[in-house]
């Protein structure tokens, strides 16, 4: 069943011609002009550096913007600088240095992994302090001496093992 239903949108996806879009499409864009393609054929404004072209304008059509494009199919020269500005504003949201400027995310992010990092070393400590039970005589220095004393003098795996490394004679590790 689903790989007829996957089939059956793939053959919709491909009969359907590029330039015909549906009246919802087109309600989402409101009066803003279809300027291209876009980065997935879609009436969407996204800005981003590897497609820095979005398939609509930013702003609506008004009519302070559609007197200065009438005004833009003249010489350029004649424009000023807020006319160019508001132009450029019209149809894009942010230049590509805006967009592309860090935005100082980076700083949450190693705030809350050095907050996790900190608790859960507290939590460790917690742990440690309330719940575990205290360490076995035995691993204390002492005791542990006493076991390596008591290894050698039994002579525990003399072929390759621990006794194998202590020099009987001269009491002391070859």
């Amino acid at each position: 069943m689903a790989s007829f239903l996957m089939r059956r949108a793939l053959l919709d996806a491909v009969r359907v011609p590029a330039g015909t879009r549906s009246m919802s499409e087109l309600a989402k864009i409101g009066n803003r002009e279809w300027v291209g393609f876009g980065f997935n054929g879609q009436p969407n404004y996204v800005d981003r550096p590897d497609f820095p072209m979005p398939a609509v304008r930013f702003r609506p059509d008004t009519p302070d913007v559609k007197a200065l494009r009438e005004k833009e199919k003249g010489d350029w020269r004649k424009l000023t600088l807020e006319e160019k500005k508001a132009l450029y504003r019209a149809s894009f949201r942010q230049t590509f240095a805006e967009f592309q400027a860090p935005t100082g995310e980076w700083k949450g992010i190693i705030g809350w992994g050095l907050l996790l990092a900190s608790m859960s070393v507290w939590i460790y400590m917690g742990m440690k302090l309330f719940v575990y039970s205290p360490l076995p005589e035995s691993l204390n220095e002492t005791n542990q001496k006493a076991q390596l004393r008591r290894m050698l003098d039994m002579k525990v795996n003399p072929v390759d093992g621990l006794a194998s490394k202590w020099d009987y004679e001269n009491n002391r590790w070859k």
